[in-house]
């Protein structure tokens, strides 16, 4: 079977539509697999970061993304027992971006608007129903076993693979790369309501996180409505934390009133912290999801997988255009896992254990430290480099 000239890509959700997109942008035939009959319609991840839409502007997409969604010029960090105890306004660090906000917009909208943009270019290439189930790399190229609608597969090969199929990655188990890491005992429950938690709270920010050592819970508000997130104790069979009462409960706990208005989606996870033991093998690469996951606390997990997008199809755009040496793929491992381990992985742990932290004297040493921080201007600028990932980015930078 002769190699086609393209890059192949395992999944359309965010992570691969903009490995796709800054390809085919760079002039790199690329063609991606979707199990899917259409784009997901899935909210799931909603944050955008200030250097994330810096990127998506390089491919043209950031203005239409920036219209469908809500600007959150700051982020706001409260307890259930002492209010508002820390705000940090992004526009401190307005010279490190051109987008000094976090944007809240549901993951599909970018989807949508990424192949509205580049459905016309040549080297871009979309193929749904088509779920790739096996990889075997070859000499030149990578094979991969595509299954189709009606249970009967097909085989394509192409000179590289993308795997961004997500957590349950198909081609991450093939090619046998294992998935390191753990599982938090609770789940989070994720409820939509139109409720505005405004009303209960009139200093309340657009990104606000609530710590309480019985009960921390998370709010963000996306356009024409509110999310709020709980944790759920592993004991709760899903049916009850999935129920209409349990959620009605836990809006009414978080503000008088909440929980007379209606409830538009609930989402339980399952939440882990796994990081796959390398991001490369031969010819097939991990990005996004299939490479790393995270609890949601910080919005992290797709903002990193964008990095990896763009640090991925950097390379091999050079590379495929002869502007690189092969070798510098090696390097793609080495800076996103790297980085992933010490920055996605380490800030998300730490702003779920500061939320949750189990004592009165240590969720007081909290807020004390964040009131601090907010309060000092050296300290709350480099706060908002860590929190917003450009210090993560230039780790990136440093490591090549």
């Amino acid at each position: 079977m002769s190699v086609e000239d393209r890059v192949f890509v395992a999944g359309a959700g965010p992570i691969g539509m903009v490995a796709a997109a800054n390809l085919a942008m760079r002039g790199v035939p690329v063609t991606v697999f979707e199990a899917s009959p259409t784009l997901s319609s899935e909210s799931r991840a909603s944050t955008f970061h200030p250097p994330t839409l810096d990127m998506l502007d390089k491919l043209g997409v950031a203005d239409d993304l920036i219209k469908e969604g809500l600007k959150a010029p700051s982020v706001q960090y409260r307890s259930k027992s002492f209010g508002a105890v820390a705000q940090f306004d992004f526009g401190d660090i307005a010279d490190m971006t051109g987008h000094p906000y976090r944007l809240q917009s549901e993951q599909f909208k970018l989807t949508r608007i990424i192949q509205r943009h580049y459905q016309s270019n040549s080297n871009f290439q979309i193929e749904f129903n088509q779920a790739v189930n096996r990889v075997e790399q070859i000499d030149g190229g990578v094979r991969v076993q595509v299954e189709q609608p009606n249970g009967a597969t097909i085989e394509r090969t192409g000179r590289w693979l993308i795997g961004a199929d997500g957590a349950r990655s198909a081609v991450r188990k093939s090619v046998g790369l294992e998935f390191e890491g753990f599982t938090w005992p609770e789940r989070f429950l994720v409820i939509s309501t139109p409720f505005d938690f405004r009303s209960a709270y009139p200093d309340l920010a657009s990104v606000t996180y609530v710590a309480d050592p019985r009960q921390w819970f998370f709010l963000l508000r996306i356009p024409g409505m509110w999310r709020a997130m709980v944790p759920v104790d592993s004991e709760l069979p899903d049916d009850v934390a999935l129920s209409e009462a349990f959620a009605t409960r836990q809006l009414e706990s978080i503000a008088p009133g909440a929980g007379q208005s209606a409830i538009l989606h609930l989402t339980l996870y399952r939440v882990h912290q796994r990081v796959a033991s390398s991001f490369r093998r031969d010819r097939v690469f991990l990005a996004g999801d299939a490479a790393h996951i995270n609890n949601p606390l910080g919005g992290m997990g797709m903002n990193g997988g964008i990095h990896d997008a763009f640090s991925l199809t950097n390379r091999l755009a050079g590379v495929w255009h002869s502007e690189l040496d092969e070798n510098v793929l090696d390097g793609y491992d080495r800076e996103r896992r790297l980085v992933t381990l010490e920055h996605v992985q380490k800030q998300t742990i730490e702003n779920k254990r500061n939320l949750e932290a189990a004592t009165d004297a240590e969720h007081r040493r909290y807020c004390e430290e964040m009131r601090e921080t907010a309060a000092d201007a050296a300290k709350s600028r480099e706060f908002l480099l860590r929190i917003s990932m450009i210090r993560s980015l230039e780790r990136a930078a440093e490591l090549g």
